[in-house]
């Protein structure tokens, strides 16, 4: 029961995140400001899409090292480097005022850490 509700967690948690990911990797900055993503006009083009392409290796880590049963110490390993994010991405959204945005940084923190515990402890591969 509990594996199953670590896979569902970690499969959602990958969509989240590649799909956030893949948005900043290929969308110009300006655009994602545009689109609601005002912290994009504090930091470099450089570091929107730095910021994607480890979102996008933190979804590919949730899942895919379990699912081959190749290197599953990169799955927790993923989702504590997600934690991380999301507790930069609470940073800069409270600096900013933002406070509408901070629940779902919270939200996606915990599931990440959820999931990180997890697998490193009583539910590991």
């Amino acid at each position: 029961m509990m594996n199953a509700l670590m896979w569902i967690l970690a499969a959602l948690l990958a969509a989240a995140f590649l799909a956030a990911g893949l948005m900043k990797v290929t969308q110009p900055k300006a655009k994602l400001a545009e689109a609601g993503m005002g912290w994009t006009e504090d930091v470099s083009e450089r570091s929107v899409k730095l910021i994607g392409a480890v979102e996008i290796l933190g979804a590919v880590g949730l899942v895919v090292p379990a699912a081959l049963g190749v290197a599953v110490v990169l799955t927790p390993l993923a989702a504590l480097g997600l934690v991380l994010v999301m507790a930069g991405a609470t940073v800069v959204h409270v600096r900013r005022g933002e406070m509408s945005l901070v629940p779902v940084n919270l939200v996606l923190l915990v599931l990440a850490a959820f999931v990180a515990w997890g697998r490193f402890g009583p539910y590991a591969f």
